[in-house]
């Protein structure tokens, strides 16, 4: 989990308020309580472009599109977070007015660092998992050739599978797309791999 602000609880509207006019920091908030994000590695930077790069190519003849980094989402009642990358499917379905908190994931994308990995495959799945639009989560290692991925079936359970060594290609079902891992990974420095 990012690390917390060391201030008393929040309401939601102070929450998006303060968020609103921070500029240079952004926050998660989870029943009250505010958290700062920290920065990414180059790793992380990295494969978040590949990443945004390859499904903006292959999204451009589907009804589906995506945010990176500084979309925030609405996780429940008193939960905002900011996923690495967030796919939605039709028109994009915002809080309010601002249009700056989605409503309506439907594919989470999230990149590992071992800052927040545990939080990422604990509670913020938990939190993901919840929202009915989500159809899938998706991991990913900064560390190696690696992703992990989850998918919600007609019965509302959810299945795992990895993808692992450079040949692969990650299948997103819900939004017709592969993505080769050695895109995904493409211009890694040599000896990125533990």
């Amino acid at each position: 989990m990012p690390a917390q602000q060391p201030q008393g609880k929040m309401t939601v509207a102070e929450y998006l308020e303060m968020e609103r006019a921070s500029l240079d920091i952004k926050h998660e908030f989870y029943d009250g309580e505010v958290f700062a994000m920290v920065g990414a590695s180059r790793h992380h930077n990295r494969i978040n472009v590949n990443i945004a790069g390859e499904l903006r190519t292959r999204l451009k003849s589907k009804p589906c599109d995506l945010f990176s980094n500084d979309m925030r989402v609405k996780t429940g009642v008193e939960k905002y977070s900011y996923p690495d990358i967030v796919l939605y499917c039709g028109d994009a379905e915002f809080e309010d007015n601002k249009f700056d908190t989605l409503t309506n994931p439907v594919v989470i994308i999230e990149i590992l660092s071992d800052s927040t990995e545990a939080y990422d495959r604990g509670d913020k799945f938990e939190l993901y998992r919840r929202l009915p639009t989500v159809k899938e989560y998706i991991l990913v290692s900064q560390k190696k050739y690696w992703i992990g991925q989850y998918v919600r079936q007609q019965s509302g359970q959810w299945t795992y599978d990895s993808y692992e060594g450079v040949e692969q290609v990650l299948k997103i079902e819900s939004v017709g797309c592969e993505l080769p891992l050695s895109e995904i990974y493409l211009n890694m420095e040599e000896g990125w791999q533990k």
